[in-house]
Formats: C-alpha cells, sequence, structure tokens
C-alpha cells in the first residue's frame, strides 16, 4: 500500500475484489465491514489478555495467540467476502479446530445450570462483545446468502456459528481464570415452584 487515502470513495462507492464497484451501503461492504468491526473487538481482547498473564493459559489454551490465529481467518474471510467471484467458490474454514478447543476448555469449566449474562472480569465482557457481534455478522452472511445472488461459502456460515460458541466458552474460561464466577440471570419472571 503506497497510500492510505485514494479519494475513489469520496462518491459513495469501494471497489470489490473484482474490480466492481458498488455503494458503500451494498449487503456485501455491509457484511466484511462487520467482519472488520469483529476482527478489531477481538484485537481488543487480545491486548486485555496481554495485561493480565493470569488469564492468559486456561486449560493448556493460549487464548492471545488462539485469538490473533481466528483474527487471522476473519481477515481470510474479509477477503473472500469482498470478491463476489470467490465467495463463490467453497473455501474451507477450520470449524474443527474450533470445536477441539471449545471441547478442551468445557472439561475443566464447571457445568452450566441456568443462562450466564455477559460480564465478570473485563476480557470476558469483550470477548461476550465479540461473540454477539460474530451472531451479527452470522445473520449477515446467511441473509446475503439467501438471496441467492450474492453467495457465501458454506463453511464459512458454519465456521461463523462455532466461532460464536467458541466466545461463549472462552469468555467462561476468562472468568475462571481469574478466580471469578459466572454471572447467573436472575429472572424476575420465575415460574413459582410447587
Amino acid at each position: 500500500m503506497s497510500r492510505i487515502y485514494t479519494r475513489t470513495g469520496d462518491q459513495g462507492e469501494t471497489s470489490l475484489g473484482d474490480g466492481s464497484r458498488v455503494a458503500k451501503n451494498s449487503p456485501r461492504v455491509g457484511l466484511y465491514g462487520d467482519i472488520d468491526e469483529l476482527n478489531s473487538l477481538l484485537g481488543m481482547a487480545v491486548a486485555l489478555h496481554r495485561q493480565d498473564s493470569s488469564l492468559s493459559n486456561f486449560a493448556q489454551v493460549n487464548m492471545p495467540e488462539v485469538l490473533e490465529e481466528i483474527q487471522s481467518r476473519l481477515f481470510d474471510l474479509g477477503t473472500v467476502l469482498s470478491d463476489p467471484v470467490k465467495s463463490a467458490t467453497e473455501i474451507p474454514f477450520p470449524t474443527k479446530g474450533l470445536e477441539d478447543l471449545i471441547d478442551t476448555m468445557e472439561k475443566d469449566l464447571p457445568p452450566l445450570n441456568n443462562f450466564i449474562l455477559p460480564g465478570g472480569h473485563p476480557a470476558c465482557a469483550q470477548l461476550h462483545v465479540a461473540r454477539s457481534t460474530t451472531r451479527r455478522v452470522e445473520r449477515r452472511a446467511v441473509a446475503m446468502a439467501a438471496t441467492k445472488t450474492e453467495p457465501v461459502p458454506t463453511d464459512a456460515i458454519i465456521w461463523l456459528n462455532r466461532l460464536s460458541d467458541f466466545l461463549f466458552v472462552a469468555a467462561r474460561a476468562v472468568n475462571a481464570a481469574a478466580g471469578r464466577p459466572d454471572v447467573p440471570w436472575i429472572s424476575e419472571n420465575k415460574p413459582e415452584e410447587g
């Protein structure tokens, strides 16, 4: 990159990976923009982990390293989605790796007996923000794929679904590493017993 600003987007259009020009509010640009937002949220989670070394290794999972790997995969996904030609191709994403990490961390976590609130340690809260943003990215990807005119690789949608699961478990792992219990949801509308 020789210059950050090019002035080519000043009229509300941008270039896609295949060279075509589209409005900046197009569904495709919105989707990979949300992926960029998610990547930034994970960058904040990495920074929070690096500030507190006690959080960095739960169940033999080096969380900053894992999160940075996920950031790279999100960049890959954004690159694929920015190009309609590449988006029409099925490209594998490392879903199995996320599942393995989930299984590894869950072994050392207490079982969930009720819903929990996003919160606890700041790094945990940040992972919950990333998790809920991942769900938005996944919804946008599913909606775009449903149009049949804006392809999204099926494997990418599956990976996004698993990523949100991973981030939920990772958030719980952060609280566990910090010695903080999960924050239980307490409903005012709980059905009466007995």
